[in-house]
C-alpha cells in the first residue's frame, strides 16, 4: 500500500473504532443569566445550573433528574410536571415558582428558600428541609402527584 494512503486509512479506522462521547453528556450552564429561557419537555439529566439566574424560565415537562441547581435563582419559574429526583436545589431561591405535579423525590433542598410557591401535587419524598421551609410548604400543600400517586402533604410529613 502506498505510504500516502496509510495516514488517511489509520485516521478512518480510529474514527470508526474509538468510542464517542455519550449523546446525553451533561451540559454546564453554571453562572449564566438565562432569564425567561425555554427548557420545556427536555431530557436534561445531570445538567448543572449552579448559581444561574433562571428567573421566569420554563422547565415544564422536563427531566432534570440528578441536575444541580445549587444557588440558582428560580423566581417565577415554571417547573410543572418536572422530574427533579435526586436534584440539588440547596441554596436556590424559589419565589413564585410553580412546582405543580413535580417529583422531587430524594432531592437535596435543605437551605432552599421557598416563598409563594405553588406545590399542588408535588412529591417531596425523602427531601430534607429546614423547619421554616417545611412550615411554608405545609401551608401550601395539597393534591396528589399523578406520577407517584403520593399525597403532597404526606410526602412533606405535614
Amino acid at each position: 500500500m502506498p505510504r500516502r494512503l496509510l495516514a488517511p486509512l489509520i485516521a478512518l479506522l480510529l474514527a470508526i473504532t474509538l468510542p464517542l462521547a455519550p449523546a446525553h453528556a451533561a451540559m454546564d450552564y453554571a453562572k449564566q443569566v438565562l432569564i425567561g429561557s425555554d427548557f420545556t419537555n427536555r431530557e436534561m439529566q445531570g445538567v448543572t445550573f449552579n448559581l444561574t439566574n433562571l428567573r421566569e424560565a420554563d422547565f415544564s415537562g422536563s427531566d432534570l433528574q440528578g441536575a444541580s441547581l445549587y444557588g440558582a435563582k428560580l423566581q417565577d419559574a415554571n417547573l410543572t410536571d418536572t422530574n427533579l429526583r435526586d436534584a440539588t436545589l440547596d441554596s436556590a431561591v424559589l419565589d413564585g415558582t410553580n412546582l405543580t405535579n413535580a417529583v422531587l423525590e430524594d432531592a437535596f433542598a435543605f437551605n432552599t428558600r421557598f416563598s409563594n410557591v405553588i406545590i399542588t401535587g408535588a412529591d417531596f419524598t425523602n427531601v430534607p428541609f429546614r423547619g421554616d421551609a417545611l412550615k411554608t410548604l405545609c401551608a401550601a400543600a395539597e393534591g396528589t402527584n399523578p406520577v407517584t400517586g403520593r399525597d403532597t402533604r404526606d410526602t412533606l410529613g405535614c
